[in-house]
Formats: C-alpha cells, structure tokens, sequence
C-alpha cells in the first residue's frame, strides 16, 4: 500500500511545507476519531494531470488520464489517509487508502472544499447496508486549503447519548472547527507519539478559567490513585494537581499553567507512588479560547518498569566493570609472576597469558560504557592492535594497522573475535616478522548489507580458497550465484610481508597453543572459517570468516 507521502508527492500539487502540516494532522487525528465515533477518511485534489475519465479509477490504483471537467474546482480526489475509532463500531472495515475518484462523487467534500466550511447537510447514507452519517471538515494551514476529512459514523447502533459521549462530541465538534480554521494541530507542537494519552484512558473538560466541567470515570479514578477522592467537576485542574504533587522540593511553573489549558503541552506528575501522565489541548474557535480538553492516563507500572530496566542496565553494566577489575588484577598477577621466573619459556608463556586476559578485559570495559550488548568493534580492534605493537622490539619497531571497519558486534562474537586477533597478531609478530622489519594490516570488511561483493582494499579475500563443500560457508558472490540468500559475514584479514609459512604448515595439526585457540574460537564457537595462505609479493594472509545472521542477537 503506498504511503501518505507517495500518494501526496505522485498524485497532487502540495507542497513539502503542506506535506510536513498533513502528517502532523494524521498523528494527531486519532483524537478526533475516538470523540467523534466515527470513521475518518483524508482527501486531497487532484493535479490536473492527473484528471479521471468519466468513470473512476480502480480503488487503490492510479488514476487514469483522460478529459477534464472544466467547470470542476478541482479534476478528483485521492484518499491519502484513513483512521477508524476504538470507541464506536466502523463504517468502513475496508481500506480506502489509495482509492480516486473524480468531482461529484464525493457531493460534501465538493461543497466543503468550494465554501471553505464544515459541511454536515444531507440524509445518512445506505451504500454498504448500514445507515452512515456524512461530514466533511475542510483541512487549512494559513490561508490554503489542504485538502477535506470525510468524517462517517456508523448509526446502526445509535442510541440516546451519555453525559459522556455528549462530551466527546462536544470536544469533537471544537477540534472539527480548529482543523478547519488552521489551528489544529497546534503550530511548532511536535506530532504526539504512541505513548500519549488516547480518550479511553481519561478526559476532562475544561472551561475557560481551568475548572473542570466534566471528568470520565477514567478520569476521576486517575486522580483518586493520585490522592484526590472528591469530585474534580468545578476543581480548578492545576491548583489541585499542584497541590497533590507538592513535596515541598520548587515545582515546575508551567504546570498550573498548562492544567489550566492555557497551553498545549504533555507533562508528568507523580504523587502517592503513582504517576499520571496528562496531556493539555487547549480549544480555541474563532479565535477565542473556549476552554480545554485535558486527556490523562496512569502510567505508574510503565514507568516503573521502565525504571527497573533502567536498574538492570546499570547493574550489568557494573558486572562487566568488576569482570574488567578482576582480570585486570590477574593480568597483574600474572605479570608479577612472571618476573620472579628464570626459565624463559615459562615467562613466555605467562607474558602470553597476559595478553590473552587483556583482549578479554578490553572488551569487558567497552561493555561497562554500552547501554546494551552491542560493541563498536573498532575501537577494541584498535586498542588491540596498539596492544600488540607494543611488544615488538624497538630494533625493528613494526607499528600495526586497521583498514576497513568491522562495525557493531554484540558481545558473544566481540570476545572470542577479539581473541583470536590477539592470537594472530602476535603469531605475525613473533614468527612472520621476527627481528626485522615489515608492516602488519588488519582489513576488515562486511558484506550482505546492501553493498555490492567486492573484495576489501584490493585484497582477494575468496580467490584462493579452495571449493567450499557442502558443510562449509560459501563466498558471497558464490551464493548470489547459486541463487541463495548471502547472509551476513564479517570477513578479516590479518596481512603481514615477513617470511612467510612454512613449507609443511597446516593449521589443523599444529601444535602452537595460540593458533589451536584462534581455530577452537573462530571454527567451533563462531562457526565461521578460518585459512592461513601466501601473501602475494612476499608473507602470509591470514582470513578470518565470520557469519553473523546466526547470532540470536540483531546488530
């Protein structure tokens, strides 16, 4: 189905400056859906290009081309948005987005959009079986006439009204009025989110001087939960809610003013342990401000949930501080053991162990900062890398590099992942690149993100691999041609010009400790892929092949 804004910017001559103030109306109109009982349906004329033949165009498509009707306003409408109540049965249960018709088919809209008012004459219609009730309310900002609301009720289950649903009537009427008058929405008030009180939740009417003419059952239990048990009707709204949230500690000053309806705007107020949340909406035709409705809603366990995780969070987050403490400590530890060693070998070993602890401890310290398990990658692939530099000989000082991006990870693939690349530099360090000089790069890369398959900064990431078998990941561009879904994989090259392997290696029979754990990290706990192969020109490759759609985690 296509969007509000699709339809606007394919079928009519509104400007973007029109477009913003029609979004606005519609995340706003389920307000006066709910008080009007009623369907809501929003048209907009027409360009003359796009001008419908004698008979409409099919619902939902485009409209046909064809001959103009001259002495027309407008050559036909198109349904841009549409809006049903949650207090009252539909009129229309089918979608009417999208549908165009031409002028005449829609008589009140016609007449409304011609005289600029709202229009409420004519008999209930009968089309779909059902008595509906038609209405247009013309839709302005400024002095331009946007486009016109088909307001629809469904009478089949009329009845005599309510206190209350005389007030939602009321309060309907009001708001039909400021749309056509260009004061609804409200200019510069930003357009209200899912979480803003809806009718259901509690509404009270305001009169002019912010006493409270009428209160919903919803309403008054609201304000009871707060701590006022009496009647609110004929309370002045922002000095009893002044006084019920009162703690003695300076009170924003806004609030009496906005409960007062004076102002539009949504606030927040707690007292007794509960919490209300309260949106103003002040009413104002003919330029004369009437009165307000004030809408309500208890969000005293939202907000209480929300502070939980709020809690929780922190509370995570300090577990990875003291995980980050303690291996720190026993890297220490470790460090000082390792000094009091005369055998090199087991002073070797310990230093490594060191290392080992510290990749760790680094991406534990990311978490401790991250509101959620997703790491920035980058930064711990660069803390790492200046780990390693470290620890070469200032004779043949080699100063490690990162070229690409590895991107967000969650924290089950940014550990292992940051130990093996601990691993692998070191192997370059101490073996590839052992008492002479050379450059180390890391590249990383991402694919199935919407980016073509090319191959990182010129490096041939796939062209050497042998045929992948029926267990084994396939390379990106070999996927798309075997018509199967890429995925997403992070691939890592870790490049070094030194010696080069071995003329016997094989990865999966050594016996260094700091390979088998690159390969049991990479192959067994990330089922990614793992090659060691020439460098082209002189030294070794090493790609690191990580899927990452199989994570629980989306990133």
């Amino acid at each position: 189905m296509p969007t509000l804004t699709d339809l606007v910017r394919d079928h009519t001559d509104l400007t973007e400056t029109d477009l913003e103030w029609l979004h606005a109306l519609v995340s706003d109109w389920q307000l006066l859906a709910d008080l009007s009982f009623a369907d809501l349906l929003l048209w907009v004329p027409l360009r003359s290009a796009d001008a419908l033949p004698a008979e409409a165009a099919p619902r939902g498509g485009r409209a046909q081309r064809g001959a103009l009707d001259t002495g027309a306003a407008v050559p036909g409408w198109v349904a841009i948005a549409q809006m049903r109540p949650t207090t009252g049965p539909t009129a229309y249960p089918e979608d009417l987005v999208g549908k165009v018709v031409r002028t005449g088919r829609r008589g009140l809209i016609d007449v409304a959009w011609r005289e600029r008012r709202i229009v409420r004459e004519g008999d209930p219609e009968w089309g779909s079986g059902i008595p509906v009730r038609e209405e247009s309310i013309p839709v302005r900002r400024g002095a331009k006439i946007l486009g016109v609301i088909q307001r629809s009720t469904n009478l089949s289950s009329a009845r005599t009204p309510s206190r209350l649903e005389l007030t939602y009537l009321q309060s309907a009427s009001d708001l039909a009025t400021m749309i056509a008058e260009g004061r609804f929405p409200v200019p510069g008030e930003e357009p209200n989110m899912v979480r803003s009180p809806r009718v259901g939740d509690g509404l009270m009417r305001l009169d002019r001087s912010g006493k409270v003419n009428y209160a919903s059952p919803n309403a008054q239990s609201a304000y009871r939960r707060l701590g006022f048990p009496a009647d609110l009707v004929g309370e002045a709204l922002g000095q009893i809610t002044a006084d019920l949230c009162d703690t003695g500690e300076p009170m924003e000053e806004a609030l009496s003013v906005v409960l007062s309806g004076r102002a539009p705007r949504e606030v927040e107020v707690e007292s007794r342990g509960s919490i209300m949340q309260l949106r103003t909406i002040p009413l104002v035709v003919g330029g004369t401000r009437i009165g307000a409705i004030v809408l309500c809603r208890d969000v005293t366990e939202l907000r209480w949930r929300d502070r939980e995780l709020m809690t929780k969070d922190a509370t995570i987050r300090e577990i990875h501080h003291r995980v980050k403490n303690n291996l720190q400590t026993v890297a220490a530890l470790l460090r000082l053991q390792a000094r009091r060693l005369r055998i090199p070998e087991g002073r070797a070993a310990l230093d490594e162990a060191v290392r080992r602890v510290g990749s760790i401890a680094i991406v534990h310290e990311t978490l401790s900062h991250t509101p959620d398990e997703l790491i920035d990658f980058d930064d711990i692939a660069d803390r790492v890398i200046t780990m390693a530099g470290e620890v070469s000989t200032p004779e043949t000082k080699v100063v490690p590099k990162r070229t690409g991006s590895f991107g967000v990870l969650p924290a089950e693939v940014a550990t292992p992942l940051a130990m093996a690349l601990t691993e692998l530099l070191q192997n370059a360090l101490e073996h590839g690149l052992a008492n002479r000089f050379g450059t180390l790069e890391v590249i990383a890369h991402r694919y199935g993100e919407g980016e073509e398959h090319r191959e990182p900064h010129g490096v041939a990431v796939w062209g050497e691999w042998p045929a992948p078998g029926a267990n084994e990941p396939r390379a990106p561009h070999e996927e798309e041609a075997s018509g199967e879904a890429p995925g997403r994989r992070l691939v890592t090259v870790v490049a070094d010009d030194g010696i080069g392997l071995p003329a016997d290696f094989d990865v999966e029979s050594t016996t260094s400790l700091g390979l088998q754990i690159v390969r049991t990290l990479i192959v067994g706990e990330l089922g990614g892929r793992l090659d060691f192969r020439p460098r082209p020109g002189g030294g070794t490759e090493v790609v690191v092949d990580v899927p990452l759609d199989h994570h629980h985690r989306r990133f």
